[in-house]
């Protein structure tokens, strides 16, 4: 380890990166979250973290080191926090000369497999962030993930799907998600503005009520901020500041940069929300495009590996494959005989077959990786072939003593009328992955090594498709919708775009069904396209296609705030604070790059039922001139602006009623 950190150290020295020597890296970080292991080591977790703070510190990089989630870190290593609420649940620095920093602050969570994809909203994300900077004296806050991304390859750790953190503020095809992206946006504008009494002033802090505090930061130079905050997750407040009254939603924190405008409120989104379309490219329906090529079973004599007794996955593969057959023989007396197969497993799937026919799968998942697997099967009379295909989905990626975890098939068993046979300890041959991996059926050389047939539409398991596709037109983003499949993995160009498994549904019915296809995979015509299926899918529904924004909405009402850029635009312009408390909110509507707002599907001003997230509808009072005036504003342009005010809808349609404005507009 040592060598390996001192080799780093070495390579950004050499170009000058540390910011000690005029570059950008201004922390290092030596491991990652130990502190969730550490006590399973005992005295030797305490004396290896010791170790590991001393050596990276004698490194001289001349910036600090960082452990995360590490509260005794050593020296001067800064221990930090990682998490989605570290404004609550951080302990502070271990050292009055240590900076409080946030190195993970999770704007989602990855999702595996069989589960619900986890959600945080922008407003969780802005409350928590300010809370940190305000409550802890947070100076750094790093977004893990701030830009989403894909597991290409076999890159991704157990259960996670080839998707990862696509609703981070930017997501996994680099769109933005709104209204995450722009709401974190006007939360650091606003916080920019507090810089000066933030950095040099002196808190002070106040009880506002049972739930409800200030955080107050007087500078030398007179300049003041402040933080108001309501903790209440149920109930709105109004407390009293500087003989004035200020109105907090739930769970939301207002930040007011010279103590008397409040320029951000957490829970107040006035950023657009947009709505991301996968536009549907050419489906591959003809079964005459597709070539297949069936996986050979192996049997105890096809096989080179031998062993008394089951093996361990992890150890036998060494992560050269997710799959290892497992095979033996069984010599039976009489004819035809039905026989229970069972077999306990460490996972992840199981495919088994008798007499190289299948005779059924199971899975197991992240929560319980073990799984049994019995099901009726017909020996034949004489030697029978039993071949076990034993599929792990990614390594284990956390917890203490890895190198001891174990993966794989860890009994066997058949069960007929009169015995059970015990095949645990027994004669066992192996192969390591499948012949396609082997031989890279996925790629133009290795596609040429094997016999291609006709597509069959058999949904035969253990079944490899291929066929060529045309890059769609333009430069948006492209997808491989996969939603016909099984289980398996991609390749484009011999490319693996990572493994998909859409036949894996989630409580609520839902599952990953495009894939990430870097543009840069692709060429503009002929790309070879090779499908490695494990359950029976079809192909025949497969399509190219592409990513884009094509709807943004935006909500406000006439309690929102105006943009913080509208206060720094009158502080620039003006040399003096502005009052951004008395100035119109508006809807704010943008179309990504070499789009425009093409039609208005929904317009109104008054009291609109519903939100930018689901449904929407006129309510009660709705001035009838909503939609032409935001047609009149936006049609044809890149983005408009539209006031909340009764003006801008040529008068009030409904006097003595709060009122907001609601649009939908799309983008071509």
């Amino acid at each position: 380890m040592q060598n390996f950190t001192a080799k780093v150290v070495s390579m950004m020295q050499s170009e000058n990166l540390y910011a000690s020597q005029g570059g950008p890296i201004i922390l290092s970080q030596i491991e990652n979250e130990y502190g969730t292991v550490q006590k399973a080591y005992g005295q030797e977790g305490l004396a290896y973290v010791q170790w590991a703070a001393q050596m990276a510190e004698g490194l001289q990089t001349g910036v600090p080191w960082v452990m995360c989630k590490q509260n005794n870190a050593p020296g001067h290593v800064i221990n930090s926090c990682n998490g989605m609420k570290c404004g609550q649940t951080f302990v502070g620095p271990n050292s009055p000369n240590k900076p409080s920093i946030w190195t993970e602050n999770w704007t989602t969570h990855y999702q595996v497999y069989g589960e619900d994809a986890p959600m945080r909203s922008a407003e969780d994300i802005a409350f928590h962030v300010t809370l940190f900077i305000a409550a802890k004296k947070g100076s750094f806050v790093n977004y893990y993930m701030y830009h989403g991304g894909t597991n290409f390859g076999r890159t991704a750790s157990a259960f996670v799907t080839t998707s990862y953190y696509d609703q981070a503020p930017l997501d996994e095809y680099g769109l933005t998600t709104q209204p995450k992206w722009g709401h974190l946006k006007e939360l650091h504008a606003a916080i920019k503005l507090c810089s000066t009494p933030l950095l040099s002033g002196v808190q002070v802090n106040l009880y506002l009520g049972p739930q409800q505090q200030a955080y107050i930061f007087n500078a030398v130079s007179g300049e003041c901020a402040v933080f108001l905050i309501n903790n209440d997750s149920s109930n709105a407040a109004s407390v009293p500041f500087r003989n004035a009254s200020y109105d907090l939603p739930p769970m939301s924190i207002s930040i007011l940069p010279d103590c008397k405008n409040v320029a951000f409120n957490t829970a107040k989104v006035s950023t657009q929300y947009t709505a991301r379309t996968m536009g549907r490219g050419e489906v591959l329906d003809a079964a005459d495009v597709w070539q297949e090529f069936t996986e050979a079973i192996p049997n105890f004599d096809s096989t080179s590996t031998r062993s008394e007794t089951l093996l361990e996955q992890m150890n036998t593969t060494k992560d050269s494959s997710d799959y290892l057959w497992s095979t033996f023989r069984i010599q039976h007396g009489s004819s035809d005989t039905q026989a229970i197969l069972d077999v306990s497993s460490l996972g992840h799937a199981l495919h088994a077959f008798v007499n190289g026919q299948s005779v059924g799968s199971v899975q197991g998942s992240r929560k319980n990786p073990r799984f049994k697997f019995e099901t009726s099967v017909s020996l034949s009379k004489g030697i029978n072939n039993v071949s076990l295909l034993s599929v792990m989905v990614g390594m284990p990626d956390s917890g203490a003593f890895l190198e001891n975890r174990a993966a794989g098939l860890r009994t066997v068993r058949i069960r007929d009328k009169q015995d059970t046979n015990d095949f645990t300890n027994y004669s066992w041959g192996y192969q390591i992955g499948l012949q396609g991996e082997t031989l890279q059926i996925y790629t133009e050389q290795g596609s040429s090594q094997v016999q291609w047939k006709k597509f069959s539409n058999a949904g035969n398991p253990l079944t490899w498709y291929k066929t060529q596709v045309d890059a769609p037109p333009g430069d948006v983003p492209v997808a491989l919708n996969l939603a016909s499949m099984g289980k398996g993995e991609a390749w484009v160009n011999g490319q693996s775009i990572g493994r998909y498994w859409p036949s894996y549904r989630t409580p609520n019915g839902s599952a990953q069904t495009w894939y990430h296809v870097p543009r840069s995979f692709l060429k503009p015509a002929g790309n070879l396209l090779v499908l490695q299926e494990e359950e029976g899918g079809n192909p025949l529904q497969v399509s190219l296609d592409t990513v884009s924004i094509s709807q943004v909405c935006g909500h406000v009402t006439a309690s929102h705030l105006a943009p913080v850029s509208s206060w720094i635009e009158h502080n620039q312009k003006h040399k003096s604070p502005a009052k951004v408390s008395g100035r119109r909110p508006k809807v704010l509507l943008a179309c990504p790059s070499k789009s425009k707002i093409s039609r208005i599907s929904f317009a109104s001003y008054g009291t609109p039922l519903g939100n930018c997230r689901n449904s929407m509808a006129v309510g009660t009072c709705h001035s009838q001139n909503s939609k032409a005036v935001v047609e009149e504003a936006c049609l044809g342009k890149m983005k408009c602006s539209i006031p909340v005010s009764d003006r801008q809808f040529s008068g009030d349609p409904c006097p003595a009623k709060a009122k907001s404005l609601m649009v939908v507009a799309e983008c071509r």
